[in-house]
């Protein structure tokens, strides 16, 4: 939690009771439906909370931006995203039940009122969104095909509508084909943990 407070000192007082809860919380669903590994648990804060947030450094969301969560799991980056961001409006699919229960449930308990969580594969999805998110889901290509139908032609922010994913490692061969529309930035710039070394924000606008 420290961590989250280091990198974002504003925070309102409901927010970081709501950022403190998640420990408790995923600790007890995970012991029931394994949303994160057994080993990284610990590492909650760092490798899944605060990675999620490199998105939130990358970019801020007007008022009333739509964002869909692609493969949300158990919430990430989603519900991270929907507390830092209070004012927009998050739906998080994934096509496992079971994560989408545990995604429904953490967001109830802390109070999220800007979250639906949907058992949904992301072809089925008809919505539209000025943005999508996802955390290593699948290559950038395979997911630009399932999506691009789910970007609104509307604009709210000053950043164009698109893609924004996380990934890691050498990402050179998934952007190729937007490499003349494509943005990567590194994750390090923002945090210094060695763990984010090599972790990139990737956007591409539609």
């Amino acid at each position: 939690m420290e961590q989250i407070l280091q990198y974002f000192p504003k925070l309102s007082d409901n927010q970081r009771s709501q950022f403190a809860a998640l420990m408790e919380l995923y600790r007890d669903w995970n012991a029931k439906i394994n949303v994160i590994s057994r080993k990284d648990i610990d590492n909650l804060y760092e490798h899944h909370v605060l990675h999620s947030l490199a998105i939130a450094k990358f970019s801020g969301f007007q008022p009333g931006t739509e964002i869909l969560d692609f493969g949300t799991g158990g919430g990430f980056p989603g519900i991270p995203l929907a507390i830092m961001f209070p004012e927009c409006r998050f739906k998080l699919i994934d096509g496992t039940g079971k994560k989408i229960l545990v995604a429904t449930e953490v967001a109830k308990a802390i109070g999220l009122q800007n979250v639906v969580a949907e058992h949904l594969r992301g072809e089925d999805e008809k919505g539209k969104f000025d943005f999508v998110v996802s955390r290593a889901v699948m290559p950038l290509p395979d997911l630009m095909k399932i999506v691009r139908k789910n970007i609104s032609k509307k604009q709210r922010n000053a950043m164009m509508n698109g893609v924004i994913c996380l990934k890691g490692g050498n990402v050179e061969g998934e952007i190729h084909q937007y490499r003349n529309i494509a943005e990567v930035a590194d994750i390090s710039q923002w945090f210094h943990e060695e763990w984010f070394r090599e972790k990139n924000v990737i956007y591409v606008p539609v």
